[in-house]
């Protein structure tokens, strides 16, 4: 069975931005500009992106 995992990428910066968002971008991994990270496609991860979205660009990966 394979699993789908998308991958994140911070493509703005967080500076000025809101607490909660800040602390979203780090609980994904993300800490530098163009960084990527790859996580399993999970309700969780998804509600994630979706508070962030305006800061990442996501790309769904087949396992």
């Amino acid at each position: 069975m394979s699993e789908n995992k998308i991958k994140v990428t911070l493509k703005n910066s967080a500076i000025g931005r809101q607490e909660k968002q800040k602390r979203i971008i780090a609980a994904l991994g993300l800490r530098k500009l163009h960084q990527t990270k790859v996580h399993k496609d999970t309700p969780i991860i998804r509600g994630m992106i979706k508070k962030v979205v305006h800061l990442v660009e996501t790309e769904t990966v087949e396992a």
